[in-house]
C-alpha cells in the first residue's frame, strides 16, 4: 500500500521561549501523522469506533535530535513497525522538509479494545481490519 508521508508547518504557540518547538508538540505530531495513516489506510479513529473498536495509547518515547523552529515545516513518516492482531507499533520519523534533517524519531504503542474497554483481537473479530493492518507491515508478515 502507497502511504504519503504527513507534512506539518509549524505554528508560533507551538514555540517556548527559545523560540524553539517545545517538546511536547513533537508527540502531538505524532498523533497527527498516526491519524493520518490510519485514515489513509481507510480505518481512520472515526470508522473504528463506528464498529466498537478504540484504539488507546500504552506508551510513547520520542528522541530529540535537532532543533525545529517557527515557521519550518517538517515531514513526519508514521511506519506500522509491529502489529499482532491485539497490539500494534509504530515508529516516527520527524525531518526538516527542506534540509531533510531528522529532528526526532521515536514511536507510540497501541492495543484494540472494545468499547467497554475489554480486549479485543481483530485476527479473531476483524478480520478484514487485520489483513489491512497486516499488508502496511514492511515485510507483510508479521504474526
Amino acid at each position: 500500500m502507497e502511504l504519503k508521508t504527513y507534512e506539518h508547518r509549524t505554528q508560533y504557540y507551538e514555540t517556548d521561549q527559545m523560540g524553539v518547538i517545545h517538546h511536547s508538540n513533537y508527540i502531538r505530531w505524532f498523533e497527527e501523522a498516526r491519524t493520518d495513516l490510519l485514515e489513509q489506510m481507510g480505518m481512520g479513529y472515526d470508522t473504528m469506533e463506528a464498529q466498537g473498536i478504540i484504539c488507546p495509547v500504552l506508551s510513547v518515547h520520542c528522541e530529540y535530535k535537532s532543533m525545529t523552529h517557527y515557521g519550518e515545516t517538517v515531514l513526519i513518516l508514521p511506519i506500522l513497525k509491529e502489529y499482532n492482531g491485539i497490539k500494534m507499533t509504530l515508529e516516527y520519523t520527524v525531518m526538516d522538509k527542506e534540509t531533510e534533517e531528522i529532528r526526532c524519531v521515536g514511536e507510540s504503542r497501541h492495543c484494540f479494545l472494545t468499547k467497554e474497554g475489554k480486549p479485543l483481537s481483530l485476527k479473531r473479530s476483524y478480520v478484514a481490519i487485520d489483513e489491512m493492518f497486516r499488508k502496511c507491515l514492511p515485510d507483510h508478515s508479521q504474526e
